[in-house]
């Protein structure tokens, strides 16, 4: 299926200092956010703490909630409303573990009894997670991405070149940090499951840009390539697959926006960071990988253009 009309000549290379104009601005932005907030927010998965979640019947808000609790002691806590307006369920987060809050959920319980009626909440589920533990999972996520990093980059060196390496770690590192510096700006938690996205992510962007690199090693072993300059080759292999990436961001984007739109509270967050990393994903395999490799071409000339 070709939705794009074939002959189509964009020129994308040309925009190419624009694109790393644009990508270089969001990743600065990205990182005196992060700067600024002290690094990304890190939810208890990572920080340690204890989590509460509690259902009620009837409107109300995070003040007369914490107004409620004052009795119960939970320190220095969070309060803020989970999924959408119409659940009428509220977060509670604090550093405390349980250590220091044995029987959290009957202290709750009777501390919000005397503001609600017991029967107009529920606790649902209450999570603790050690800071020992959160340490250990938080270096386990980082070496995760970094292995998966140093894979992809040993891959696609022995399967293509370094300067297609290169290219495509650049473009993967641009994709995870605009990623990450949208969820430090909208003050996002930074949990398990965004991990799990940044790798989905990761893979995702890889699969679109070894796509693009195929059809330009094609293109440079084509008959007479040689006599044709790099910019072209690249630029013509960029629109060639321009209807397969359309067509697969496209219908991937559906799934994962159905995802975020119907999934629910709990995969909220996860279904977001999908969505930008698809965006950013596509925009880095066309704008940011494959110029790449000119920009390599410039630095480290290779044989062939030595010998001409």
């Amino acid at each position: 299926m070709e939705i794009i009309r074939p002959g189509t000549n964009i020129d994308f290379v040309g925009k190419m200092k624009i694109a790393f104009g644009a990508s270089l601005l969001a990743i600065i932005i990205s990182i005196l956010s992060l700067v600024l907030h002290g690094g990304p927010n890190l939810g208890i998965d990572f920080a340690g703490g204890t989590l509460v979640q509690i259902k009620f019947l009837q409107e109300t808000n995070a003040d007369a909630i914490r107004s409620s609790l004052k009795t119960a002691d939970l320190g220095n806590s969070v309060i803020q409303r989970f999924g959408y307006r119409e659940n009428k369920e509220f977060l509670i987060t604090t550093e405390k573990t349980s250590s220091a809050l044995e029987g959290l959920s009957d202290k709750i319980t009777a501390a919000l009894s005397t503001s609600y009626g017991r029967e107009d909440f529920e606790i649902r589920r209450v999570e603790v997670v050690g800071p020992k533990v959160g340490k250990d999972l938080r270096e386990k996520g980082l070496l995760a991405m970094l292995y998966a990093v140093i894979g992809i980059l040993i891959y696609v060196t022995w399967r293509f070149e370094l300067r297609y390496a290169v290219g495509a770690i650049v473009a993967l590192i641009h994709d995870v940090a605009i990623t990450v510096g949208v969820f430090s700006l909208l003050g996002k938690e930074f949990t398990l499951p965004i991990i799990a996205a940044l790798l989905t992510i990761i893979g995702y962007s890889l699969n679109d840009t070894i796509v693009v690199y195929d059809r330009i090693r094609e293109n440079i072993k084509g008959a007479g390539a040689r006599k044709q300059p790099l910019q072209g080759l690249v630029n013509a292999s960029i629109n060639q697959t321009l209807s397969r990436t359309v067509l697969t961001s496209g219908t991937t984007l559906l799934v994962v926006l159905a995802l975020f739109l119907l999934g629910g509270a709990v995969i909220h967050d996860f279904a977001f960071a999908l969505l930008v990393g698809i965006v950013v994903g596509t925009y880095s395999s066309i704008f940011i990988a494959s110029p790449m490799v000119l920009a390599w071409e410039t630095i480290s000339p290779s044989k062939e253009k030595r010998k001409q």
